[in-house]
């Protein structure tokens, strides 16, 4: 298909292949889901959780928290630009230090 018939989804897998062709170290996914369909985020995700299988080094920013939780070795939680709590993922996830982060945490993330 041309570039322009392919779905939201389809576009960022496609990116995504794109990146792996380069052998990166690191893969940066800036909101890799933000502006997909809620239908297609899935789709986006799973690709995303299978690198994280294969362990590949990525750095995500994202607002899918359960995802996130799910995924990361890591976590950082910025507030306002600044890092207000970093740590093991399932660490920040089951028990953030900051009120900030609990705040936000107890709002936006799918138990």
């Amino acid at each position: 298909r041309y570039p322009r018939r392919l779905s939201g989804g389809q576009q960022q897998r496609v990116a995504i292949a794109r990146a792996l062709a380069m052998r990166p170290e690191v893969i940066l996914f800036d909101e890799p889901t933000s502006a997909l369909d809620p239908e297609l985020v899935g789709e986006v995700l799973n690709t995303i959780r299978q690198l994280a299988q294969e362990k590949r080094t990525m750095v995500i920013v994202t607002h899918e928290m359960s995802f996130a939780r799910d995924v990361a070795d890591r976590a950082i939680f910025m507030d306002q630009g600044q890092i207000v709590e970093q740590g093991p993922a399932k660490t920040l996830f089951a028990d953030p230090q900051h009120p900030r982060t609990r705040q936000f945490l107890e709002k936006f993330l799918v138990k």
